[in-house]
């Protein structure tokens, strides 16, 4: 044992169990993918077999050391090209790995199931061990004739081997998991087992590829998807400080697609295919209708409740110090069943009643404000979140709630057919015409319409932005100029034109809206 005494022959030890373990690395990244194609409980099993049979052969080569010298010989020629027994082996593995890479990758990238779950199908134990012994086999080949090159002692390059082994055996198991729970990385091996394979077809017909070239692009490679590992997990973290409510909801729009998506897929062309493709499958399951109120739903808790309430200008309201004539003329013109009664203006609510039960205690001669004052409104400020809004309206039990500001001034009124309206769209009463009407190549808009709802139905983005303080289409329009638009006055905002029809001095009454004409080659 006096050889290791020698510090040339420790440098060489250490030199030599380096390079072990860095020319098994690509056997563990194999054996790792190898091992994921079988049952949890059979994985370790595998690749203990897997590392162990590569020990023995590593060190069974090393024993015949004579006989590894006349694997260089040349044995036949062909051409140009002679072969040796080391050539062949080598190129016999070489393909085996292009292979088994190739094949690998294209399970892969066909997105065939890799989850692991009880209804995989996987391999059997011992073609897999099978598959691990071959390319053991390349490996230990090329790794013992690195160490015949390197030291000339044999304890020396037995020892490395059982050294580099062992730790390669400690490392596989974590490089196994890691390996197998990152995709990107599965895929990243498998490109470095196919350039491994090519460098082995190449020194089996003989040209000689410096193992620094293939090092420094696999380096390369890891260094880029260390970053892309680093991109996800931040991702993953900002992601995880998102309301789920947020992330649920944008998940399913996303899985619902769009109108707009639709109409580009439409544009483009099509290829005559009999195979239902499953992408295309949540384009196909939502009509226009269930994508418009599934997108209500979602978007219910972002919104304010001003964009939900019918506006104080829109209030009919029944007022108890008009004549009682007046009030019943009021109650039979108007299609509404329910009125809030105030005294000589809508701020001073007294109560709400229904239409046909103040008719019939007008004409039993009951005063309209002791009879309203038996029903007092529900008053809710108008910071409320629209989803606790819901529970107040159960409570109303088929009545409205009045919405108020800070100052107790009443902004508007909230009816459970507010909110429907707000999921489902618009429902128009007998007086009212629809916020919105279709115009030639265009549309009329009301100056009040609701921003979230016109941004659904003109199938465009941007209009809502929950850092400012107005809810409907004049509120923006007038955000634009900081001040009143006149009736002709044009604002663009792309990819919208919205032209003022009709306004006053304090209110935009109508708006025309049309879409900016975009080129075709623009668009491409």
């Amino acid at each position: 044992m006096d050889i290791f005494l020698d510090p040339s022959i420790w440098a060489g030890l250490l030199t030599l169990i380096v390079l072990e373990i860095v020319l098994g690395i690509d056997n563990l990244v194999f054996i790792a993918i190898l091992a994921d194609k079988l049952p949890p409980k059979q994985r370790d099993k595998a690749r203990l077999i897997g590392l162990s049979l590569a020990l023995l052969m590593r060190l069974g080569l090393l024993s015949l050391i004579s006989w590894l010298v006349t694997l260089t010989r040349p044995l036949f020629s062909i051409s140009m090209f002679s072969f040796s027994g080391r050539d062949l082996i080598l190129l016999c593995g070489g393909l085996f790995l292009l292979f088994k890479a190739t094949m690998e990758l294209h399970e892969r990238l066909e997105n065939r199931d890799h989850s692991g779950d009880n209804s995989k199908g996987y391999a059997s134990f011992w073609a897999v061990v099978a598959q691990i012994v071959v390319l053991d086999a390349v490996f230990s080949l090329d790794a013992v004739i690195t160490a015949v090159g390197m030291v000339n002692d044999l304890p020396i390059m037995m020892t490395a081997v059982v050294i580099a082994m062992g730790v390669m055996l400690l490392a596989s198991r974590p490089l196994t998991n890691f390996v197998n729970a990152h995709p990107t990385v599965v895929v990243l091996c498998l490109s470095f087992l196919l350039m491994i394979g090519l460098s082995l077809v190449a020194e089996g017909f003989g040209f000689h590829i410096p193992k620094g070239y293939l090092y420094a692009a696999i380096g390369f490679s890891i260094l880029i998807e260390l970053f892309n590992q680093i991109a996800r997990r931040n991702f993953i973290r900002h992601q995880s400080h998102r309301p789920m409510r947020e992330r649920t909801a944008e998940a399913i729009l996303r899985l619902m697609g769009g109108r707009r998506e639709a109409r580009a897929a439409s544009a483009e062309p099509q290829v005559e295919n009999h195979v239902e493709s499953p992408v295309n499958l949540p384009k196909e399951a939502f009509a226009d209708e269930e994508r418009y109120m599934i997108t209500g739903v979602l978007t219910l808790a972002s919104r304010s409740i001003r964009s939900i309430m019918t506006p104080r200008g829109e209030i009919s309201w029944v007022d108890a110090t008009r004549p009682v004539d007046d009030v019943r003329v009021q109650l039979l013109d108007t299609p509404h069943s329910l009125f809030p009664v105030c005294r000589g203006e809508l701020d001073e609510v007294v109560g709400v009643v229904r239409a046909k039960e103040l008719l019939v205690a007008l004409d039993h001669g009951i005063n309209i404000e002791a009879f309203a004052s038996a029903s007092p409104p529900i008053m809710v400020p108008e910071t409320l979140d629209p989803i606790n809004l819901l529970a107040v309206l159960r409570r109303a039990k088929g009545s409205f709630v009045m919405v108020t500001n800070e100052f107790g001034v009443v902004q508007g009124l909230i009816t459970p057919l507010d909110v429907l309206e707000a999921i489902a769209g618009e429902f128009p009463d007998e007086d009212e015409t629809p916020d919105v009407i279709a115009d030639g190549d265009g549309w009329l808009v009301k100056g009040g319409t609701d921003l979230h709802a016109l941004q659904q139905l003109l199938d465009t983005q941007g209009l809502v932005n929950p850092d400012e303080d107005f809810a409907s289409l004049a509120g923006l329009l007038i955000a634009q100029n900081d001040q009143f638009p006149r009736a002709g006055d044009v604002i663009t905002l792309p990819p919208l034109t919205f032209q003022i029809v009709e306004a006053t001095d304090y209110r935009i009454d109508l708006v025309r809206i049309t879409k900016l004409h975009v080129d075709s080659d623009e668009e491409e």
